[in-house]
């Protein structure tokens, strides 16, 4: 097995600039700003056939780790941070929807992408490559060359095609079960060796200094490794601190014409923001009966995942937005300036 934090404490001394050998081939990034993350292409395996068990069975989880879910036609999942520190991506079919769950321990970011890219169906590995030390997935069927955060081919025939996006909740193992106990949990059954629970790269969530890769540029307005909701919009783009929603809360902001509603708890370890009709009837937080987050005059019950589930507006749902959790570092290096809800 190959040891990730050995290849990872090399990595640190910057000098595996990106050779990509299609020197023919244009980059929609800077080429001398990828770097080589060490592993090579596929070294970091992507989990193909994943595999699930019931909340009831998954006893390799700490309540305080993090776990990602996707809902969608009835189906719930949840894919813990502990397996795709090692894998980084899962090729999913869910219902009727193929999904990529892409995951970047380096900048915190996990991000659902729908696999029909190019009109045909493809599944997503990792290329081992790193822009601004987040992930650059490639897609099978053309070898291209994509950019998670920056959610478009950066290099290949697909060349700039922009990534649609599916909505993920990010939360604690406590939140999760108790908000979901029915729902099936990715399992260590991945075909592969590794030390799930092991978090392979030391002490870097907490160490704010230490950035495994040059990022550029690097907004310090925030400590960089800081847990923030990044919303993107094509009006703008903005972001939400986890550390300011305290034992919860809910706020109502606009980017441009658009009108968010956006819901979270560091308490509980979660932000949502779905988008709203700018005269939709006041909501007001309650997390007394999860997975219901917040409630409004007319009895309308709102979900964490945007279904509402009683009141006049029952079996509805918000409107989903690109937003994702992240390490502060990483918005700041991807969308410049980008604005802090205050």
């Amino acid at each position: 097995m190959k040891n990730y934090l050995k290849i990872f404490c090399l990595s640190l001394v910057f000098i595996s600039a990106c050779g990509d050998n299609r020197d023919s081939t244009e980059w929609l990034v800077p080429q001398e700003e990828i770097f080589d993350g060490g592993p090579g292409k596929d070294g970091i395996p992507s989990i193909d056939t994943p595999n699930f068990s019931s909340v009831q069975d998954i006893n390799f989880l700490e309540d305080t780790d993090l776990v990602i879910g996707y809902f969608n036609e009835g189906q719930i999942r949840a894919y813990p941070h502990d397996i795709l520190d090692w894998h980084e991506i899962v090729n999913d079919d869910i219902a009727n929807k193929s999904v990529a769950l892409t995951y970047c321990p380096l900048t915190g970011t996990a991000i659902g992408w729908d696999r029909n890219v190019g009109n045909n169906k493809t599944t997503f590995g990792v290329s081992g490559k790193l822009y601004n030390s987040n992930l650059i997935p490639y897609d099978r069927n053309t070898d291209s060359y994509w950019s998670q955060i920056g959610l478009n081919c950066i290099n290949g025939e697909l060349f700039s095609t922009e990534i649609k996006t599916v909505p993920l909740i990010e939360t604690t193992w406590e939140t999760w079960k108790t908000a979901y106990p029915n729902s099936m949990v990715l399992n260590t059954d991945t075909g592969f060796s590794r030390t799930y629970g092991v978090y392979p790269y030391g002490d870097y969530i907490t160490n704010h200094s230490r950035l495994a890769f040059p990022v550029e540029p690097l907004d310090d307005r925030i400590p960089a490794k800081e847990r923030v909701l990044g919303l993107l919009s094509d009006a703008g783009n903005k972001s939400y601190r986890l550390s300011s929603f305290g034992n919860g809360k809910l706020v109502v902001d606009s980017i441009g014409d658009e009108t968010y509603l956006i819901i979270g708890s560091q308490t509980l370890n979660f932000i949502v923001a779905y988008a709203i009709e700018s005269d939709a009837e006041d909501w007001s937080y309650d997390p007394t009966n999860l997975p219901v987050i917040a409630k409004d005059g007319s009895g309308n019950a709102l979900t964490i995942h945007g279904d509402i589930v009683d009141g006049p507006l029952s079996e509805t749902s918000l409107s989903p937005t690109v937003s994702f959790m992240a390490y502060w570092f990483s918005l700041g290096a991807f969308y410049p300036g980008i604005d802090i809800y205050e």
